[in-house]
């Protein structure tokens, strides 16, 4: 292990402590795990300090690692659940566009939802108009 190497890492693991955590959390979803990627990162990394070129970028070189420590734990799941031996790349299934789709989506219905039952309920009138075209649709006699 190269001295340069080993005092680089020292140094930068510090700073790149919130990235990685951030990081970790956005591929977990959990606190917990995102914790115990970061925990696990930083270990390898000074672990392999000899295998960093000290002059090149800390952050990428730990980036990889933590990515590298995540989809082994993902590969370990998947066979600790019976789904035998899986690419990584496969088992990560995150459609992101879909999700920002729907969740925009869901945000505009709730608003109009939001906005048609304070029209409803300010407006005593309309309640009555609502309920007896309600009722005049289903052909529902109201006493």
């Amino acid at each position: 292990m190269s001295e340069a190497s080993r005092r680089e890492i020292r140094a930068g693991l510090e700073l790149c402590l919130a990235r990685l955590w951030r990081y970790a959390l956005i591929l977990s979803s959990a606190n917990d795990t995102a914790d115990d990627l970061v925990q696990a990162t930083c270990l390898r990394a000074i672990e392999r300090a000899d295998q960093f070129d000290p002059g090149t970028r800390l952050d990428r070189w730990l980036f990889t690692i933590l990515r590298s420590i995540w989809l082994n734990e993902i590969r370990a799941r998947k066979i600790r659940e019976g789904g035998g031996f899986v690419d990584a790349e496969d088992a990560l299934s995150i459609d992101v566009a879909r999700d920002i789709e729907t969740n925009i989506l869901a945000g505009q219905v709730l608003k109009e939802i939001r906005q048609a039952a304070m029209a409803i309920s300010s407006n005593p009138l309309r309640q009555t108009d609502a309920v007896s075209g309600s009722t005049e649709t289903l052909a529902i006699p109201v006493s």
